[in-house]
This record gives C-alpha cells, sequence and structure tokens, in this order.
C-alpha cells in the first residue's frame, strides 16, 4: 500500500489504513497546512451484520459485538423525526404567545427558510429543526482545521451533526482524541474515538453517527479526561458577540455543564462552530440569553474565520433549577448525575419548571 500526495478536494472520500508504520510522522508532518493524501488499491472492510442487534445497557455500552445496523438506523431516525415533530410542535404552541423564548424560533425559522430557499442547504433535508448542513461544510471545516489550536488540541469534542462530519475526518487523520456526545445523549454520554480503534478503510464509516457507535469506546461521568477543543454545531450565531443559537433542544449546553462538572473544560477551553455565512447574524439579544447558554469564540465560514472576543460568560456546570422534568427524565445520565450529587452532598438538588423553555437570566453585555 502506497500514500500519494495529491490535489484532494474536502468533499472527495479518503480511504485510509492503520496499518501504516510511520502514522505519527504522518499525523505530526501536518504543520501549517493539511496534509493531502490518498490510499490507493485499499480494499474496504465490511462488517458483518447478520445476527446482532443494537442494545445499550445501563452504561451506554453496547453489550453485542456487533451491531445490526438496519435496527439502529431505524431507531435513530424515528427518534430524530420524533424529536424534531416535538420541536416544531413546541415552536408552532409557541407563536402568538409571551413566551419568553419565542425570540430565539424565529430566528431560527428564518435562517431554516433562508437556507433552503437561497439552496444552500444540504442533505438531511430539510434543516428545519436540525443543525444544518450547508454548502461548503468541507471548506469551513478545512479553516477549522487550520487554527492554531486545532492543530495543537490533543482532544477535541466535536458535535455528531452532518455540517461538522469533516471535522471529525480531520480529528482523526490528524491523531487526535475524538469525544462525540451519543445523539441527544439518549443512548448514554460520550464516545471516545481515536484512529488506531478503526479498521482499514473505515474511518468515514466512523465519522457517523453509526461509527461512534460501532467503532467508539463509551466513557461515563468517572472520565478522566482533558478537552483542548470544544466544537459544537449552529443555526445561527452573531460574529461580534458570540452569542450562538442551536435547534432549540439544549443538547450543546447540557454536554458543556458535564463536561465541566467532570473538570474536563474550563472558561479557558474555546468554544468554535462552523456555519455558512447565511447564518451570521446580528439579533440576538445578549441580555436575553439563558445563563446556561454557551458562547462562540471562533466561527469558521466557507471563505473566513472570525474571532468573537465574546464578553458573554460561560456556563460553569449544570444548572438544575433551570432543567425541566421533562427533559431529566429523557437523559439517563443526567438522572445519574444528580443521584450521585445529592448522595455525595445529603442535600436534594432544585428542580426546574415543567415548561419547555426555561426562564431567562441576566447577562452583563458585551462592551
Amino acid at each position: 500500500m502506497v500514500l500519494y500526495q495529491h490535489s484532494w478536494t474536502p468533499a472527495t472520500p479518503l480511504l485510509f489504513t492503520r496499518n501504516i508504520s510511520n502514522w505519527p510522522a504522518i499525523a505530526s508532518a501536518r504543520g501549517g497546512a493539511p496534509l493531502k493524501f490518498a490510499l490507493l488499491s485499499a480494499p474496504i472492510r465490511r462488517f458483518p451484520f447478520a445476527s446482532a442487534s443494537f442494545n445499550p445497557n445501563e452504561s451506554g455500552t453496547v453489550e453485542s459485538s456487533t451491531f445490526d445496523r438496519v435496527a439502529y438506523e431505524a431507531e435513530r431516525l424515528r427518534l430524530d423525526a420524533a424529536a424534531r415533530d416535538s420541536m416544531a410542535a413546541m415552536a408552532s404552541a409557541s407563536e402568538g404567545s409571551e413566551d419568553a423564548g419565542l425570540w430565539k424560533w424565529r430566528i431560527r425559522k428564518r435562517i431554516w427558510d433562508l437556507m433552503e430557499a437561497e439552496d444552500i442547504a444540504r442533505n438531511p433535508r430539510p434543516v428545519h429543526h436540525r443543525i444544518p448542513n450547508f454548502v461548503g461544510a468541507p471548506k469551513a471545516a478545512e479553516s477549522l482545521g487550520r487554527l492554531e489550536v486545532f492543530q495543537k488540541a490533543e482532544c477535541v469534542k466535536v458535535n455528531p451533526d452532518s455540517p461538522q462530519k469533516q471535522v471529525r475526518f480531520l480529528t482523526l487523520i490528524d491523531g487526535k482524541k475524538l469525544l462525540t456526545p451519543q445523539p441527544r445523549l439518549r443512548t448514554g454520554f460520550f464516545s471516545v474515538l481515536e484512529s488506531q480503534m478503526i479498521p482499514a478503510g473505515s474511518i468515514m464509516e466512523a465519522c457517523s453517527s453509526f461509527g461512534f457507535a460501532k467503532y467508539g469506546k463509551p466513557i461515563g461521568l468517572d472520565e478522566k479526561i482533558k478537552v483542548d477543543l470544544l466544537v459544537i454545531g449552529s443555526v445561527a450565531v452573531d460574529p461580534c458577540t458570540g452569542a450562538r443559537l442551536g435547534k432549540g433542544e439544549g443538547f450543546a449546553e447540557l454536554e458543556y455543564g458535564m463536561l465541566r462538572h467532570m473538570g474536563a473544560v474550563d472558561d479557558s477551553t474555546l468554544v468554535v462552530t462552523s456555519v455558512h455565512e447565511k447564518q451570521l447574524v446580528d439579533d440576538i439579544p445578549v441580555e436575553k440569553l439563558l445563563i446556561h447558554d454557551v458562547p462562540v469564540d471562533i466561527i469558521c465560514t466557507p471563505t473566513k474565520v472570525i474571532y468573537t472576543n465574546t464578553t458573554i460568560p460561560k456556563p460553569q456546570g449544570i444548572y438544575w433549577d433551570k432543567l425541566s422534568p421533562e427533559k431529566l427524565s429523557q437523559i439517563r445520565v443526567l438522572r445519574e448525575l444528580k443521584k450521585r450529587i445529592e448522595k455525595e452532598t445529603g442535600q436534594v438538588l432544585p428542580s426546574g419548571p415543567s415548561e419547555k423553555l426555561p426562564p431567562t437570566a441576566q447577562r452583563r453585555k458585551p462592551m
């Protein structure tokens, strides 16, 4: 097998093998620019799915040594559709009301509608109620990959959404540790993935939702891990303040809060997002952001890199008094953490209001 350097575009799928004696040298040779290569005459190994079933246990690990891909994908798509329907119903119910979070839904809908109308959206479509995939997402990922903070990072947390798939790919081929949350935290917490854990020819599959479950190592709340860079998806982001809106489920905030509780991140850990230029907005009111909303330090688009110099405070953990019973009931790892803290402190943690969107918290305005 021979690696040939060539003019590769981010949209080109690459085959990769971990059976290369000088892999550390290849990973470190990237320097200030990505090392582009293709593996020629490399057989792609197929994974047997015949007798396996997807059955996560209480720790979030999958007990079978093989997966039933059809069953896994069917269940993933079913849960995704149910979540989008729920968000759509929530947004519809907010229309005409005095809901404190209605302004967020108006901005999200405007961006989703714009991306579809101008055909800058990419599959999965429609992009409504998703972190939207967009034209130029691989180029934005390449810009992110050239950031000094990315090149120096040893462990990168990346969201599991489609527009950040190329970021996950770059993380793995750079020999970094990839930390990815289970989609909607429904089967566990996070999965850790490294290139040496992936069979030859399967790196692109490993970057998918199914690949995380198939090849990743599930971790729990006791894992000792240091995250050097956080990559999150966005629906809209303000380049002047770093204020960000996700798709409305609040999982990026919960993931951040749990990592903060574990000591895996702190105020100095930079948060980066990759978006299309059309997702840049100037009407996110900082004073209306929630106390757990995560601001963005760097924005990468297909054509530019923006340093926001945000002054919005980063969340300090999980704000239990803002967490609704409905959300808590959906996420096993959160219930586990709550019980653990209550046992250790001997005090019952507060519970948030039984509503879809928590009340706003005052933020200091950027200077």
